[in-house]
């Protein structure tokens, strides 16, 4: 410590009137001063007032001016007024701010400085400064201890920020592979869905090739048909199947799944039948004969309700036999409905032996003939209630008389309605038939 002319007891009593007079400016640890030069510094710095949020001096500033914090706080802030802005540090009484741009040859603000409530200071220029660092050279060390205790603590926090950076950027990069992998088992179902709806779109393509493009041509009589698969691909089917110009065979049937192994099924199915009408069996003889074949055919467990029969033009007769399905639906000339009685009978692809309902229908002048599959009274809607055979009676009652087609449609758009926003759970197929 410089002498002062006095004895070290009387230095510590001055020492100890200075703190009580002026402790904060004796926090900043000019001890190292004689007592006359820090009374000297208390009486000539000048005090400043700085209103919170006030800015001091900006970053890139000319330094003027060197600051001892004397109450509140100042923040010191890198970047201010930008997207990178952050506080690197804060200063607290007794602790001074502005020293690096008086050491710095250019004499620029490293950093900016705000207050943060309303903050007291005192100020000394450049000049007041240089003198004091020459008149008491022992200053300048302790200032240089302070700025290197800061610059450690800069340095430590600055390793820890970089430390916490790098292992948030490896959880990021992790998360970030995660979610990479995550997209490419996304693109890959996508990729598979759109293959697997391409095939199914291509296999329903192939079951509506296998079903009639055009509708018969049977002298004295109309007829329509329509098939509502509840999937892409369904276990519905009908046919017309011409056995000469006096007969045709009608084929309506309903596997006993959905979808596409209930499409494959259909398909043998459809072409045994097909295979054995062409023989000119009876209706029994060709279901009992397709019956056989499903069974050493049918690895699946699978079933198929059928109702095949022979129209025939010269006496107006239908004669079926029915494995199983839905009896067909009569309305007379005058507009009344029926059904033909039921009796027993059994699915194809069950049992070795085939049992059958069979019935001779006759269809007079002016009545109108109805195959379905059983989707159609079994269709739901939201409040769980089935379309029913009483509603669809009463449809067949007020339907059109004569255009075939039509009513097939307007009995597809009737169930739709009644069925509302509920899911669609089982394939619909009509086919119906008009004597003329």
């Amino acid at each position: 410590m410089p002498s002062s002319g006095c004895s070290p007891r009387q230095t510590v009593l001055q020492y100890h009137r200075l703190n009580q007079a002026h402790p904060i400016l004796l926090s900043f640890d000019v001890r190292c001063l004689p007592p006359h030069e820090i009374q000297t510094l208390a009486a000539t710095l000048t005090v400043r007032q700085v209103a919170d949020g006030a800015v001091l001096f900006y970053e890139g500033d000319e330094g003027r001016h060197f600051y001892i914090v004397r109450a509140g706080e100042l923040q010191v802030v890198k970047s201010l007024g930008t997207p990178d802005e952050r506080i690197v540090n804060r200063r607290g009484p007794g602790e001074f701010v502005g020293e690096m741009s008086l050491f710095n040859l250019d004499g620029k603000r490293t950093a900016s400085v705000r207050a943060r409530g309303d903050t007291q200071l005192w100020e000394m220029t450049r000049a007041e400064f240089d003198a004091l660092l020459t008149r008491e050279p022992p200053l300048a060390y302790e200032m240089v201890r302070v700025l290197s205790h800061r610059l450690t603590d800069a340095h430590n926090r600055a390793l820890a920020e970089l430390i916490e950076k790098n292992r948030s950027l490896e959880q990021k990069n992790v998360e970030l592979a995660r979610a990479y992998q995550e997209l490419q088992a996304a693109h890959a179902q996508i990729i598979e869905k759109e293959k697997l709806e391409r095939e199914l779109q291509l296999a329903a393509e192939i079951q509506l090739s296998i079903l009639p493009r055009d509708l018969p041509a049977l002298e004295g009589f109309q007829f329509g048909a329509q098939i509502m698969p509840a999937r892409h691909v369904g276990g519905d089917l009908y046919d017309f199947i011409p056995l000469s110009d006096d007969a045709l065979a009608i084929v309506i049937g309903d596997v006993s799944d959905k979808g596409v192994p209930a499409a494959i099924f259909m398909a043998q199915t459809h072409a045994l039948i097909r295979a054995a009408a062409r023989q000119n069996r009876s209706p029994r003889e060709t279901l009992e004969r397709v019956n056989q074949y499903l069974l050493e055919m049918n690895a699946s467990g699978l079933f198929v309700t059928v109702l095949y029969g022979i129209l025939s033009r010269t006496t107006r007769e239908f004669q079926y036999a029915r494995a199983g399905h839905e009896l067909p639906l009569v309305r007379d000339a005058h507009g009344a409905v029926w059904t033909p009685p039921q009796r027993d009978g059994a699915p194809l692809g069950v049992l070795d032996f085939v049992l059958l309902d069979e019935a001779t229908l006759t269809l007079a002048p002016g009545a109108t003939m109805l195959l379905l599959t059983d989707g159609v009274t079994e269709t739901f809607n939201a409040r769980r209630e089935q379309f029913g055979a009483k509603r669809l009676e009463e449809f067949f009652q007020r339907a059109p008389q004569t255009d075939m087609q039509a009513l097939c449609q307007a009995l597809l758009e009737e169930i739709a309605a009644f069925r509302g926003t509920a899911a669609v759970h089982d394939d619909i197929t009509l086919v119906a038939v008009h004597a003329a």
